[in-house]
């Protein structure tokens, strides 16, 4: 079974979070999308212009890529979710298998 995750942070980080994943065959690929994002933090509303990750990846790596995005994001309360993968092209999918552990 895959998943796509999905992890927002500032730009640069994107950049450096996106590279280790790869590296550590943690994720297959990560696509890194400009977004402005409008929360609540700590009382106050917050605006910031922030990138997605979009990271693909099997979902028996999850724990492990959730643990180490942590071990690099600067956010206390990081943004990972996993979302399953119920359908997809066979062959994307058979690389996605092949290009992660």
């Amino acid at each position: 079974m895959y998943s796509v995750i999905l992890c927002t942070s500032k730009r640069a980080e994107a950049k450096k979070i996106a590279a280790v994943l790869v590296k550590e065959k943690l994720a297959a690929c990560v696509n890194i999308v400009p977004v402005d994002s409008v929360y609540r933090w700590k009382g106050k509303l917050v605006k910031n212009r922030e990138s997605l990750m979009v990271i693909k990846t099997k979902s028996s790596l999850f724990n492990r890529l959730k643990k180490r995005i942590r071990s690099l994001h600067s956010y206390t309360v990081p943004e990972i979710i996993e979302l399953k993968i119920s359908k997809g092209d066979k062959k994307y999918l058979r690389w996605v298998g092949l290009s992660t552990r």
